[in-house]
């Protein structure tokens, strides 16, 4: 009687091949060309050959020590020593890699051409700070922390000063802490011939300076197209300055336009943050993350007066 087929037969039958190697955005971010999200475009724009052929899918996988991949035509030399910086960025820059309006750049506040260590490393801002926005800012060239981070499901902690013109209601201030309704995507955009509307995360929001246009210190756990300003706009108050003094665990420690390079210890704690893990700040706040004092104006001094200067009568004997 012949044997029928069973299932430990079926178990041991070779599996199909599972696709080896890593993901190409993955190599190319790890090389330093790009973050994850660029690598991706530039794949899909057919800029990446492996091993002459060239590629336009995204799931495409590959080996970085195996094969021949090239970007634009230059042929990939492995992965670059990772850099992490810590950047106060001041008004009056943009935080993208060129401008074709010619405005500065972030990148002109890092060593031009050779990078800080003169390795020649390609670093690239993690999120965005606008234009008239200043404070602590990422460079780096990991382009897989950079993904992660940025990601909004990682929850990661961003802490802002925020002046505010106006005193805006104890009502509206609850609104912001509980969620608000705003506009998606950029200010001027419309889609579908209707405004797209979004309600915001919660966000912890506490006042630091009193006084006509108050100071605020908030923080949030997402990053949308200028939120920080179209918050207060809802309830009807104009932003005049934004501060970004916290990231993860890291509090702005350095002066307008300088940076420095993040140790071993606050480079794991962004890896912890960016894996939706609770990482807790240093007690002491920094110099630059915190509000300078109020200059008092100075008190103006009597004014002297004098003695006429007519010659005094005389008096009768």
């Amino acid at each position: 009687m012949p044997k029928t087929p069973n299932s430990s037969t079926s178990k041991n039958a070779p599996e199909a091949d599972e696709p080896k190697g890593d993901r190409l955005q993955k190599i190319l971010a790890k090389a330093g060309i790009a973050s994850r999200r660029k690598a991706e475009e530039i794949i899909l724009e057919g800029r990446v050959q492996v091993n002459g052929t060239t590629i336009t899918e995204l799931g495409t996988r590959a080996d970085a020590a195996r094969d021949h991949i090239r970007v634009d035509g230059k042929l990939l030399q492995g992965p670059e020593e990772q850099r992490y910086y810590m950047l106060n960025k001041p008004r009056g820059y943009v935080t993208t890699l060129t401008d074709p309006q010619k405005r500065p750049t972030v990148m002109d506040l890092m060593t031009p051409k050779s990078g800080p260590h003169g390795d020649r490393v390609r670093l690239y801002p993690v999120g965005r700070l606008d234009y008239l926005s200043e404070g602590l800012l990422l460079m780096t060239n990991d382009g897989e922390l950079a993904n992660s981070l940025s990601k909004a499901a990682a929850g990661v902690e961003k802490t802002y000063l925020v002046k505010v013109s106006g005193v805006p209601p104890a009502s509206g201030i609850d609104q912001i802490r509980r969620g608000i309704m705003i506009d998606r995507g950029r200010l001027d955009e419309v889609r579908a011939g209707r405004r797209d509307r979004i309600i915001t995360a919660p966000a912890q929001l506490e006042l630091v300076r009193g006084g006509d246009n108050p100071w605020y210190q908030l923080t949030l756990t997402e990053g949308r197209n200028r939120q920080l300003r179209k918050m207060f706009e809802e309830i009807g108050h104009h932003v005049e300055k934004i501060r970004r003094i916290g990231y993860g665990a890291l509090r702005l420690d350095v002066p307008p336009g300088e940076f420095r390079e993040l140790t071993p210890g606050e480079v794991m704690a962004l890896s912890r943050a960016a894996s939706g893990k609770k990482v807790v700040p240093k007690k002491k706040v920094p110099e630059f993350a915190q509000l300078k004092a109020p200059v008092k104006k100075r008190s103006s001094p009597p004014r002297r007066t004098f003695a006429s200067k007519s010659k005094p009568t005389r008096r009768s004997s």
